[in-house]
């Protein structure tokens, strides 16, 4: 049995639905059931059999925008929840941010996207982002977080009401502790991992310390705190969270880069991060962090 389930807009939503499953039946892939989830926004569709990417890539052709998540199995409520931070957790990406202050913010957000994109080498775009921050007062990430960084609506009812329910969480970024720890804080998370400017006398030196976290920390992470069995949700936007994603039971990009949407078997692209909720079936009664 595959079920997917999806939050789209209901005005059409009998009409796209006879059109999707029209086509998915013309792929081999005929539609079983439809019906809402009690209480929820959310249409749940069963089907006997099929591919993940096919269903989702007919929602794509039919209900976009639209949040989805399609999984071969029942779905259930995750015990682990490990998360992207920039542009997930959080509205902003802090290196681009932290860069304003030193004048350079166009030149380091142009190889940020590239290599959110997968077009660069995640730990080489790191290093030439992070040296040209050289010389920068340590002071001014203090002033970035408080000015600059605010969370992702959604952000700290998702987390709050997965701990709620028992799941363990998780922080972890190819950004930095001076950003995720107080994000962490922030927004209830258990433990965060991320990497570590170097500072000296003040200011930064240009580099880093310590092991870089990317795309193969990042799996490694949810892999670990996942261990035998446990159901584990992921959410990220970039190139750097696909092997994440793709290691979680429920991986989702949130309105996500195209590759990282592509290697999800949930998207949200429509809505905020609660939306990751109603598609685990989570009533809204039992929604913790508003």
């Amino acid at each position: 049995m595959l079920i997917a389930r999806l939050i789209a807009d209901a005005a059409t939503r009998e009409t796209r639905l006879d059109a999707l499953a029209a086509a998915l039946a013309g792929e081999g892939v005929p539609l079983a059931s439809a019906a809402m989830l009690p209480g929820e926004e959310v249409l749940e569709l069963r089907f006997p059999d099929g591919e993940p990417q096919t269903v989702l890539a007919a929602i794509d052709a039919h209900f976009a925008p639209a949040a989805a998540l399609v999984s071969r199995d029942v779905i259930a409520v995750p015990q682990v929840f490990v998360s992207d931070m920039d542009s997930t957790m959080i509205g902003q990406e802090c290196i681009d941010e932290l860069a304003d202050y030193a004048g350079l913010k166009d030149r380091i957000a142009a190889i940020t996207e590239r290599a959110m994109q997968g077009d660069l080498d995640f730990v080489s775009a790191l290093r030439e982002r992070v040296a040209l921050l050289e010389g920068l007062e340590e002071s001014a990430i203090s002033a970035c977080l408080a000015e600059r960084i605010t969370p992702t609506p959604g952000a700290r009812v998702l987390v709050a009401t997965l701990a709620a329910l028992g799941a363990r969480t998780v922080l972890v970024t190819g950004g930095f502790h001076h950003f995720a720890d107080p994000v962490g804080e922030m927004l209830g998370f258990d433990d965060v991992v991320g990497n570590r400017l170097e500072v000296a006398e003040g200011r930064l030196t240009g580099g880093l310390t310590g092991k870089i976290v990317d795309s193969g920390v990042k799996a490694a992470v949810l892999r670990a705190e996942a261990g035998e069995g446990l159901v584990s949700l992921a959410t990220g936007d970039g190139a750097n969270d696909i092997p994440m994603i793709d290691s979680a039971t429920y991986g989702f990009a949130f309105k996500g880069k195209p590759k990282a949407r592509a290697a999800a078997n949930g998207r949200i692209d429509r809505g905020d991060l609660t939306a990751v909720l109603s598609l685990l079936g989570i009533p809204r009664k039992d929604w913790r962090g508003a």
